[in-house]
């Protein structure tokens, strides 16, 4: 291991938090800056599905995602108790087969399910579609609590806590910056995707891992976050707004959830709302090192599956100076 160092970190998101928490536990002496007052009031890991779905990303990403993406979800699992590996389900209704058979020429570390088999595991879908994909080496969590446990344990590990600042930190032997748009002004080639979902809380739907509906318009995903919420998303907008959803978006969500199970129908809206995901042109995270400083960021739809991944890059990098030429960028113009 290298030289203990004092490392100041700049957002307390997901991706800040992962971070503090492998360097804390390399020895580093760790502060965590986050400039909101409250913990994760402007975080948009608040408006994330938390699905940690690799394989299902294949179908739009490139393979780099995945192999991030697998190590991620092993990182999950080791260190959150909450991680539920229940695998991903991928349906189409029956006009729709054809968008089914094309998602499964582009993913692999799938099965394919009869509409008996699909029923056999999650019952409330039975009798409505062309069968399923299951991706079972998939996992989800609920994005608060996971950030909660995150908090306290980076707490736990000695980090020292900032709250309510977002000046640039100083006297630390090194700054690592996870601040997503907020870092826009130093990132010229960063750009905000907006994701709008709604949460629901229903007493009549039961399904025990996401669900993607492929629609050749509007395809979404529904996520169990337990004691009968679920997640709606999401939209993929080039925007940087974030706030409340559109009225087109609310109707195109409902009325997929609504075509997943109608049950959906007597479901009551809980939360509604947009964050604003930092991507790069390419939509590929970044690490970028500059002298005493790294940026960590562009991790756009992605930021639960790959925060683990990228704070043990990071560690390494401060280790043994190893980089992944995937991942680090010296000058983000280049790209």
């Amino acid at each position: 291991m290298s030289t203990p160092l004092s490392i100041a970190i700049r957002g307390a998101g997901v991706v800040g938090l992962w971070q503090a928490l492998l360097l804390a536990r390399r020895g580093h002496a760790v502060t965590l800056y986050e400039r909101s007052p409250r913990p994760f009031a402007e975080a948009c890991s608040l408006y994330a599905g938390a699905m940690l779905a690799p394989r299902c990303e294949e179908e739009s990403a490139e393979s780099v995602i995945r192999e991030l993406g697998r190590r991620g979800v092993a990182l999950w699992r080791e260190i959150y108790p909450g991680t539920v590996t229940n695998g991903t389900l991928v349906v189409a209704l029956h006009r729709d087969r054809t968008e089914l058979d094309r998602f499964a020429r582009m993913t692999g570390g799938h099965q394919r399910l009869s509409p008996a088999e699909l029923a056999a595991i999650e019952p409330v879908l039975a009798d409505r579609f062309a069968g399923a994909l299951l991706y079972e080496e998939e996992a989800h969590l609920a994005p608060e609590p996971a950030l909660r446990f995150l908090l306290d344990a980076v707490i736990a590990e000695g980090v020292a806590l900032r709250l309510g600042d977002g000046e640039m930190p100083k006297g630390a032997d090194l700054v690592i910056d996870c601040r997503g748009l907020t870092a826009k002004d130093d990132l010229p080639t960063l750009r905000g995707v907006r994701g709008e979902r709604i949460v629901i809380k229903s007493r009549e739907v039961d399904l025990a891992r996401p669900v993607r509906l492929l629609h050749p318009r509007f395809p979404i995903y529904v996520v169990p976050w337990g004691d009968g919420l679920y997640m709606i998303g999401a939209t993929v907008i080039e925007s940087e707004e974030i706030g409340a959803i559109t009225l087109r978006s609310a109707l195109d969500l409902l009325s997929a959830a609504y075509a997943l199970d109608p049950a959906f129908a007597e479901a009551e809206i809980v939360l509604q709302g947009a964050g604003a995901r930092p991507a790069f042109p390419d939509n590929r995270p970044r690490i970028i090192p500059r002298k005493g400083y790294i940026y960590v960021n562009g991790l756009y739809r992605h930021g639960f599956l790959l925060a683990p991944v990228l704070a043990e890059l990071v560690a390494a990098f401060l280790d043994t100076g190893a980089t992944d030429p995937e991942v680090f960028l010296e000058d983000p113009s280049q790209r």
